[in-house]
């Protein structure tokens, strides 16, 4: 078992909460790792191999991600140990009992995550009066609805692409998850003239270098199905989408996929982290020493977390993708800029701007 105070440094975590209630088969941590800029965010995951240790690091990523994107939240995240496909009754019960056992956590706000969405986010909100990413019934913004996520890795990409004279325009796009945030990515790249090449999710990956058809698969995933039901393209294994010769790469799905083991399999130009914490640090360290620029996922895929501020302080959808826009550019622009003016690595430099100003907070905050 990991000793939790291992993972514990001058910036967190907080608190880390583990919940266990037998009867209900309900097993989850909860992880509140700093609130210098404000009460924590972050998602609520649902899978059965979580751990505590998986908890932390998505918890210190929200931290970075709300610092560097300037919002007034700190980091948090919760897993929850289970099956995110069992019936609709029983994960309702599920997530509210989680729900209840977070009641008086008032320094976390929950949002959706892998194996959550915004239903689950409406039976926290109405067990704990507090969740983001609720669906527009109850007044939420629902961020995976409309892709808040991956509009923001378009503009990330749409940045990043200048520093290494890639044009969007017939740009070859791999995406490794094809759900809520790889789907609506491919779809915000390909109105700016890119091709989607390549999309994986659980069943397999799907090839075709002439570009496949995004609505398509989209409709196909909104019906319940796999990829590898799409009839027009090569079906290979999920482990595939690696070895997809492509300009852009996006890693959508969970962490550490891409690795010292793996890393010299990726053949692309530039990689914008869709999902948190895909890469582990020997595989960033490679693909840098390649030149292939990598943007860290608290950079690029801040998107749903900005969205969910706005909801949070009552804003409208317009203003959340504005607020995407803006800030996504702008700190991709300077985190890049860093990075090439010093030659420190993107994520280097990332994490030099989120300290900052986790640091520039903590000082007026009592105990941090």
């Amino acid at each position: 078992m990991i000793d939790t105070f291992q993972l514990a440094d001058e910036f967190g975590p907080a608190r880390v909460i583990h919940i266990h209630r037998p009867s209900l088969g309900l097993k989850a941590v909860a992880v509140v790792d700093n609130t210098a800029c404000g009460p924590s965010v972050g998602g609520v995951r649902m899978a059965p191999d979580v751990s505590t240790e998986e908890c932390f690091r998505l918890a210190r990523a929200m931290t970075w991600k709300n610092a560097a994107a300037g919002l007034p939240h700190g980091g948090g995240k919760s897993v929850i140990f289970g099956d995110p496909r069992v019936p609709r009754e029983r994960k309702e019960e599920i997530i509210r009992a989680f729900a209840d056992a977070i009641r008086d956590v008032g320094d976390y706000i929950p949002g959706p995550d892998m194996g959550t969405d915004e239903r689950c986010m409406g039976w926290i909100k109405d067990e704990t009066g507090r969740a983001v990413g609720l669906p527009a019934a109850i007044g939420g913004i629902p961020l995976d609805e409309i892709g808040a996520t991956g509009f923001g890795l378009a503009a990330c990409i749409d940045v990043a692409r200048e520093f290494i004279g890639l044009d969007l325009k017939g740009a070859r796009v791999a995406v490794q998850g094809f759900g809520a945030v790889g789907k609506h990515a491919a779809r915000f790249l390909a109105e700016k003239g890119a091709v989607l090449v390549a999309a994986s999710d659980t069943s397999g990956t799907l090839a075709d270098p002439a570009g496949l058809d995004i609505a398509a698969l989209t409709a196909l995933k909104a019906a319940g199905n796999p990829l590898h039901d799409y009839c027009r393209a090569s079906k290979l294994s999920g482990d595939a989408i690696i070895d997809i010769d492509c300009d852009i790469w996006i890693p959508a799905a969970r962490p550490d996929v891409v690795n010292a083991g793996n890393v010299h399999r990726l053949k692309t130009r530039l990689v914008a982290q869709g999902a948190n914490i895909p890469f582990t640090r020997e595989a960033e360290d490679a693909l840098y020493k390649r030149g292939v620029l990598v943007v860290p996922d608290f950079i690029a895929n801040a998107g749903g977390v900005i969205c969910a501020a706005v909801e949070f302080s009552g804003g409208t959808q317009r203003t959340a993708f504005d607020m995407i826009d803006e800030k996504i550019r702008t700190n991709t622009r300077l985190v890049l800029d860093d990075s090439k003016r010093s030659g420190k690595m993107p994520r280097a430099a990332a994490l030099a701007l989120a300290e900052r100003r986790v640091r520039t907070a903590a000082e007026i905050r009592r105990w941090h």
